[in-house]
């Protein structure tokens, strides 16, 4: 076995190859940008060397700047996790150039699995089914859009060289065709480096079935059953599942057979997954999936995997990748009860799932029979921009699927993130969803049923803010008293402080606050016990509260309220608002801009596109107007908020 790993990677996937690691006697390395350098991966790693600066470009993208740290730390051996470069024949060819072994297959067979539309034809050649389509190397426009007609809309345009939703697009009418693809050539070449593209024939209601796949150096290769990654929002999964529901031992073997072909075809060695598209339905047939593509790693979701079959999943890649033979054989692996996975991200459901940074204040994440979690964060860290937004994730096993989801909801009533907004009540909410419960899946359920799983704005929560109007009042009247040694009954005025309202047991007074970003009123009556609140007639409701110096947030199902006293900096939360100026929603980086100073534009119109933690986002116009002023190039770094855009509105422009 090895004696040292360099873990080229971060966060939750780098703690979690070296807490196997660890149990295998292997020396850990870890490497970090500057944004990481105070992160759970560095502190937990027995050595950790600096790379680069924060973008991923210039850090954990940078090869060389890897292999010279390998080099440096004598390491045996190098894990690449997930993303970044974990998929690049070029790091699995540094590494036997530098002696240093890969754990991860062949760089041809990463190759020839890494461009989707060479894997298709090896497994057109593998009699393994796949989605009709395009995916050839004329890449001209025009001959794409033909091909598209041909095919029939609704067609997928999709990244060769990627995966993970980017680079992809849907098109419904030949009209939308070139837009799209010029958007995700862009997006392709942003994150892959490779432009190119392909077409296929949209499925409706697909399910998205992986297979899990292991193979050594020694001729053996088998799965280890399949996984069930349909719950996706814009191809990006949210939730996995293993096994998949209502799959039949019949369907089982179709699959798992042509996975093994699959990886038998490219010489495959160490740990893998076959992707498949399959029919909607709550009952998966054998002639009803085609191949999607094969990630050459080890996936996100793995943990899921781990629990039914009771294996290490990383520790198989550490012995096939030092030459041993597979475990176990095909017809030892088991399978045995059910496991769910929850992907805690850095986003906020309400607006739009917009990535959301900030300092973590307070963490609490679940424990208990059943339940794991990997996470790479811990109270007080910061999430920055640069990286995916995923935290944690929230893993439950039971004996039934009914039992895992019934730990994974309970799981997620108990965990607590303040600072950042997250997904955790919509994740809560899609494990009571009654198509979920019932296995009735497919990849457009969470767009479907996005209103009721929490994904559209649903307004201010009043009772939770009352609560930290409370706390804040309280802390301000304490601080009041002690400067002034007065009784609590006699007024006193803070405007010094936050503007002009007195505390008063006398009487209900009314108080300006900010609620997330909107101004409020709270009415507010100073008792014996301390100040008691109501906010639009709902009075405070038992939650949790962090206070802050100028601000309080409290969490109340799985929600956070930001709340300010009047004179506190008030954060507009809104990217657009009614006077004409448009702000950047979160920290990122312009990518195109598709207008111009003194241009008119109609409301809905695209004004820009930033990139920020892997994704596109497009603003648009708030109003019919002009453009004004546009403050920001291609290619510059905006902070959150900043103003990017005015318009003038199309009334004013008539006026003069």
């Amino acid at each position: 076995m090895f004696r040292s790993v360099l873990i080229a990677n971060r966060g939750e996937i780098a703690v979690r190859i070296m807490r196997t690691a660890r149990t295998l006697g292997i020396r850990t390395i870890a490497v970090y940008s500057e944004a990481d350098r105070d992160a759970m991966h560095v502190r937990l790693a027995d050595e950790a060397h600096a790379i680069g600066a924060a973008p991923a470009r210039e850090s954990y993208l940078n090869l060389d700047r890897l292999m010279e740290v390998a080099r440096a730390a004598k390491a045996e051996c190098l894990h690449p996790g997930y993303g970044f470069l974990s998929e690049r024949a070029e790091l699995a060819e540094a590494c036997t150039a530098a002696g240093v072994v890969f754990v991860g297959p062949p760089a041809a067979a990463m190759r020839a699995m890494g461009l989707k539309s060479e894997a298709k034809a090896l497994m057109v050649k593998a009699r393994v089914p796949i989605v009709p389509g395009y995916h050839g190397d004329n890449q001209e426009p025009k001959f794409l859009r033909q091909k598209a007609y041909e095919i029939g809309y609704p067609v997928l345009i999709k990244a060769i060289a990627g995966g993970g939703g980017r680079g992809m697009r849907r098109v419904e009418k030949a009209l939308e065709f070139e837009t799209a693809l010029e958007a995700a050539a862009r997006e392709a070449e942003a994150a892959f480096g490779d432009a190119r593209v392909m077409l296929e024939k949209y499925v409706e209601r697909p399910r998205h079935v992986e297979v899990q796949v292991f193979a050594d150096t020694h001729g053996n290769v088998v799965h280890l059953y399949e996984r069930d990654c349909s719950l996706q929002r814009r191809h990006q999964k949210v939730m996995e599942e293993a096994p998949a529901p209502g799959i039949t031992p019949e369907v089982r073997e179709a699959m798992g057979r042509a996975a093994v072909e699959a990886a038998r075809a490219v010489g495959y060695r160490g740990a893998g997954t076959v992707e498949f598209l399959a029919e909607g339905g709550a009952e998966l047939r054998p002639d009803g999936f085609w191949f999607l593509e094969m990630n050459t790693r080890l996936q996100v979701e793995h943990p899921v995997t781990e629990a039914i079959t009771g294996l290490d999943l990383v520790e198989w890649q550490f012995r096939v990748a030092a030459g041993e033979k597979l475990p176990l054989k095909q017809s030892d692996i088991r399978l045995e009860g059910h496991a769910v996975e929850a992907r805690l991200y850095a986003e906020d459901p309400e607006r739009g799932f917009l990535p959301s940074i900030g300092h973590v204040h307070a963490l609490q994440l679940p424990t208990g029979e059943g339940i794991r979690v990997d996470s790479g964060i811990e109270s007080g860290d910061e999430i920055t921009p640069y990286y995916d937004p995923m935290l944690a994730k929230i893993i439950a096993y039971g004996r039934s699927r009914e039992a895992a989801f019934n730990r994974l909801a309970k799981a997620l009533a108990e965990t607590v993130v303040i600072g950042p907004r997250t997904n955790v009540a919509f994740l809560r909410a899609l494990a009571f969803s009654p198509e979920v419960r019932q296995g009735r899946v497919d990849t457009h359920l969470i767009e479907r049923e996005l209103h009721s799983l929490g994904g559209t704005p649903k307004g201010a929560d009043h009772a939770a803010a009352a609560r930290a109007v409370e706390r804040l009042l309280a802390r301000e009247q304490t601080r009041l008293s002690a400067r002034t040694k007065a009784r609590t009954n006699e007024r006193q005025s803070v405007w010094d402080t936050f503007g002009s309202f007195s505390l008063s047991a006398a009487a209900e007074t009314g108080v300006a606050v900010t609620i997330d970003g909107e101004r409020a009123s709270a009415f507010v009556r100073f008792e014996a016990d301390g100040p008691k609140a109501r906010i639009n007639g709902e009075r405070a409701a038992d939650c949790l509260v962090v206070e802050l110096p100028a601000a309080a947030i409290a969490w109340r199902n799985g929600k956070q309220t930001w709340v300010a006293l009047a004179d506190s900096t008030a954060v507009d939360l809104e990217h657009l608002d009614g006077s004409g100026i448009v702000t950047a929603p979160m920290h990122g980086k312009v990518l195109s801009l598709e207008v111009a100073r003194g241009e008119a534009v109609k409301k809905g119109q695209r004004l820009l596109v930033l990139e920020a933690m892997k994704m596109e986002h497009a603003l648009t116009a708030p109003l019919d107007g002009k453009i004004a002023e546009l403050l920001v190039r291609v290619d510059d770094q905006v902070a959150e908020r900043a103003k990017l855009v005015v318009i003038t509105p199309a009334e004013a422009e008539g006026a003069k």
